[in-house]
């Protein structure tokens, strides 16, 4: 048992009922947490839903003795975000934590997908996340305590053919990330980024036969910290695929500086652009913003 406890947190989970959202669920409500499991009971392609999979899934928990209530609003509109928060306070007076977990998969190649599957994942992932976030974050920071979780994927960072909508969503949430921990960083609130690898509703389909264990119960844990009261990151991206715990950062080469270029130029001086020998890499909590503005500025002032 962890020494690390969640007594009197309240904790909400989008995408909670099945997967990797009711594995940090089972988790944190073992340590004491209040939960709200929000999940609208659509297939994973989005399509359909019921109050079914949010209602067991709470009553799975109650049954283990932790506090836990359903929500059944979907994330992927501002009223749906809003009424997530609502049911928090309504049943618990506050929230705590944030855990965005829902999810939907509609694969497209980029030259073939619809508009209608484009929007299905953004909604979901993208402007899922903000809809929730955006009401979680003005109650966290009144009360000047938060802990927001948000899911990534590596799809965001490196990702794969067919998953246009995924690669996007994914790779925005490094952004909103960022915006939470800069202005939750003087009110007590801070927010990371999960990126999980775990076989659940989203591998239908794929062959995982070859793959080592892979079940959700592996990432809960890194979640379980991020969402700790005694989190000393923010503003971070963690990776947990299969037992390996990274974290993960955006970099860029030292560069090239000259007082003009050509596009000759450009081609000429592109392996030392591309020169990897020589990293910065900056910390959006620690300046990020102004310190790569302000190298920037030195090289082009002729210092190193």
């Amino acid at each position: 048992m962890s020494e690390r406890r969640f007594d009197g947190r309240v904790i909400v989970i989008t995408g909670g009922a099945r997967g990797l959202g009711f594995a940090y669920a089972q988790l944190l409500g073992s340590l004491g947490a209040r939960i709200v499991i929000n999940d609208n009971g659509s297939a994973m392609s989005g399509e359909g839903g019921g109050c079914g999979p949010a209602e067991d899934a709470a009553e799975a928990l109650r049954a283990t003795g932790c506090e836990a209530v359903a929500s059944t609003d979907s994330v992927a509109s501002p009223e749906g975000g809003r009424a997530i928060v609502e049911v928090a306070l309504d049943a618990f007076g506050q929230i705590d934590v944030l855990i965005h977990s829902a999810g939907n998969v509609r694969y497209g190649a980029l030259d073939a997908i619809s508009h209608e599957d484009f929007r299905a994942v953004i909604d979901v992932h993208l402007l899922g996340a903000f809809n929730v976030v955006r009401p979680a974050f003005e109650r966290m920071a009144a009360a000047g305590y938060g802990r927001v979780v948000l899911s990534g994927s590596i799809g965001g960072l490196y990702s794969i053919a067919h998953g246009v909508n995924y690669a996007m969503a994914k790779s925005a949430m490094i952004g909103l990330n960022n915006m939470v921990a800069i202005e939750g960083a003087d009110r007590g609130v801070k927010s990371n980024v999960i990126l999980p690898g775990a076989v659940t509703r989203m591998a239908d389909g794929l062959d995982v036969k070859q793959y080592p264990p892979m079940g959700p119960e592996l990432v809960a844990p890194v979640v379980g910290l991020l969402a700790h009261e005694n989190c000393p990151v923010s503003g971070e991206l963690y990776v947990s695929m299969a037992g390996r715990i990274a974290r993960a950062f955006i970099t860029e080469t030292r560069g090239v500086y000259r007082p003009e270029w050509t596009i000759d130029q450009v081609a000429a001086d592109l392996d030392a652009i591309r020169d990897e020998a020589t990293r910065w890499t900056f910390h959006p909590l620690e300046n990020g913003f102004a310190e790569h503005m302000a190298r920037s500025f030195a090289m082009a002032r002729g210092s190193r």
